[in-house]
């Protein structure tokens, strides 16, 4: 798809439902021609995410997905043998008497028994959106190995030779910053610090996702949003929390942000104890 412009881009986001900011659309813009990844730092639930799933819809190429860990390491992230399909193939080729070490050995290192993970998936397919989530949550040691795969995005496997892109996917990595991404990461990528959106666009994305929204209940929620975003919170909530929280009231029938029932949803926005109990400790539901 030929996206001509940051506006085009904020006008085809917009078609999908994802209200994208000018400095947003711009970088992603930018990292769709240059063919660069675009590295998304922010606050947890403001849309990082959501971004990468919304640009596979618009480029209609499928979204591939790798959820980073403590622990994560290349075999995870790139490929595996399928040992009990080559335990079984071993076997099948006893039982029929063949004998020859060489022929079974090419056999069971055939591109069948390959278990492609999102990387070498990411390689494979073509187009395909790359998503490299929460990629602060790994280890240094997985940083360099990604940084290398992000170089050239080729692959070695040594039993069959080298894989390589014929078209890069698009790349989107995310980072909650719950720790410092390196230097050499982020200069590989496009760079862009998601904000919490603005009141009017945190309503017009309400509005937009939930259409049984009121305008009212929608401005509201964006007060209240605003306020607990001030307060010295743990986590304080997201885009993401928002829209869970006006689903709830709305599923309780809300049309309006009563304090009370505020209060017993305050769940579906916070998730630590010590948050719901600074907010209503505070009277920060009270408030118009």
């Amino acid at each position: 798809m030929d996206i001509e412009s940051p506006d085009k881009l904020i006008e085809l986001l917009d078609r999908h439902d994802y209200l994208a900011d000018r400095g947003l659309a711009t970088a992603a813009f930018l990292a769709l021609r240059m063919g660069r990844p675009l590295f998304l730092e922010g606050e947890a639930g403001v849309g990082k995410t959501e971004l990468a799933k919304t640009l596979g819809k618009l480029l209609k190429a499928p979204l591939i997905r790798l959820q980073c860990y403590e622990g994560l390491d290349a075999s995870q992230a790139l490929y595996d043998w399928d040992f009990a399909r080559q335990l079984l193939h071993l076997k099948a080729a006893e039982a029929a008497g063949i004998a020859d070490a060489a022929r079974l050995e090419g056999e069971i290192y055939d591109r069948r028994f390959l278990i492609a993970r999102p990387l070498l998936k990411a390689v494979e397919t073509q187009p395909s959106v790359l998503l490299v989530d929460e990629i602060d949550r790994a280890d240094d040691e997985f940083e360099a190995f990604l940084l290398e795969v992000l170089s050239d995005f080729t692959v070695s496997v040594p039993e069959l030779g080298t894989i390589r892109a014929a078209t890069p996917p698009v790349v989107v990595v995310t980072s909650n910053r719950t720790r410092e991404v390196h230097d050499a990461l982020k200069r590989r990528c496009l760079y862009h610090w998601l904000e919490h959106p603005s009141f009017d666009r945190e309503v017009a994305i309400l509005l937009r996702r939930l259409p049984g929204c009121t305008e009212e209940l929608a401005l509201q929620v964006a007060r209240a949003a605003e306020r607990l975003r001030r307060a010295d919170l743990v986590k304080p909530p997201g885009v993401a929390e928002t829209l869970d929280w006006t689903e709830a009231l709305l599923t309780l029938g809300a049309r309006e942000l009563d304090p009370d029932l505020a209060a017993v949803t305050l769940g579906a926005a916070l998730k630590y104890r010590e948050d719901v109990a600074t907010v209503l400790g505070n009277g920060l539901l009270s408030h118009g």
